[in-house]
């Protein structure tokens, strides 16, 4: 049978690429895009889909009750896939507040709204519907130089974003434990990948970079990541929706860490090599290191590989020069992106619809 996805914050990276991803491996599903194109929402990211009959964008927050039931009423919701997030450490510690309002009270009146629309008896739910939480390794906390996070290691988030992404993951879990609602979470390693918005480490350094501008690094850039290619990613989510047993968390890592300073070293390289000779390392600058900054993560997907036959097929040398890649073929993308021009494009587009 059909089924109709409501993605929330499909404009954002990983939810794009999640997008673009299921419409290329499925004929028979539709989606909802629920974004409310903040800063990091860029319809952009689905041109290639907007006139796709299996896709509808719908401009709201994940916040607004009315907006979201109204969706719920007009579609026949089967799954949910909450990418809707403020995701951007720096500014959690800033601004703490939008993290709690969005991921925490947004989170949980989607909750509500997807409850009241599956609910047909006592803890009784329309059969074959699923929420899935997607969440982030950093709601663990920090490890030390061994060792892994696993789905039973105790939550311990260190940063004001974290922190919100631990109370929504809670909230979720309390649902299926006192409603029996049904849902998977899952927690990634830092994605990377076309589409992502620059702010963030690798699109940071390369547009840095191309511009010979200085880039920053925390402290000693030896903090470790483990990096995943954000189309694995998605082909882990779609294997959860379709598989995943009711109420378990699933880690989905890379298997790909690396220390920052390794990250900015390979993006000045490739800059060097492909684009530009004469740029070099001495654009680096390091910087007063983060406030709470967690040293090393590592995600164990043993359970998601066991349970699932899910592992992750792109190695860091291969996903690394595609991703920059994809970034010099999509100059355009970039410009667009960091000169904000297409946020009121688009607002405007669909405010008059």
């Amino acid at each position: 049978m059909k089924k109709t996805y409501l993605v929330t914050g499909g404009a954002g990276f990983i939810g794009s690429n999640f997008i673009h991803y299921m419409l290329k491996k499925y004929d028979d599903i539709s989606i909802v895009n629920l974004d409310k194109l903040t800063y990091a929402g860029n319809l952009e990211n689905l041109k290639e889909v907007e006139d796709d009959p299996r896709y509808s964008f719908v401009q709201a927050d994940i916040r607004d009750k009315e907006a979201v039931t109204k969706v719920f009423k007009e579609n026949q919701i089967d799954y949910v896939v909450n990418f809707a997030a403020e995701s951007h450490v720096d500014r959690s510690i800033s601004n703490p507040e939008i993290f709690v309002e969005t991921n925490v009270l947004g989170t949980v009146n989607l909750l509500n709204c997807a409850k009241n629309a599956w609910l047909i008896g006592d803890d009784q739910y329309r059969e074959g519907v699923k929420y899935l939480q997607v969440s982030t390794d950093e709601v663990y906390g920090a490890l030390g130089k061994e060792g892994f996070f696993m789905e039973t290691t105790p939550l311990c988030p260190h940063s004001p974003y974290s922190s919100s992404k631990a109370s929504a993951d809670l909230f979720v879990k309390a649902y299926f434990d006192t409603y029996h609602f049904p849902m998977n979470i899952t927690r990634c390693s830092n994605n990377y990948g076309p589409y992502q918005f620059p702010e963030k480490l690798i699109p940071l350094i390369m547009n840095n970079t191309m511009g010979h501008k200085e880039l920053p690094v925390y402290g000693d850039g030896m903090q470790v990541r483990d990096w995943l290619y954000v189309e694995d990613h998605c082909k882990a989510i779609d294997m959860v929706i379709r598989g995943g047993v009711l109420g378990e968390v699933y880690n989905i890592g890379g298997h790909n860490e690396r220390p920052n300073i390794f990250i900015v070293k390979t993006i000045i390289g490739y800059i060097k090599e492909h684009v530009d000779d004469t740029v070099s390392e001495d654009l680096i600058r390091h910087v007063t290191d983060r406030k709470g900054h967690d040293r090393r993560y590592g995600i164990d997907p043993t359970k998601i590989k066991n349970a699932l036959g899910w592992y992750p097929e792109t190695t860091f040398e291969v996903g690394i020069k595609k991703t920059l890649q994809w970034y010099l073929d999509h100059e355009d993308w970039m410009k667009n992106v960091t000169s904000g021009d297409y946020q009121n494009y688009y607002k405007r587009m669909y405010a008059n619809r």
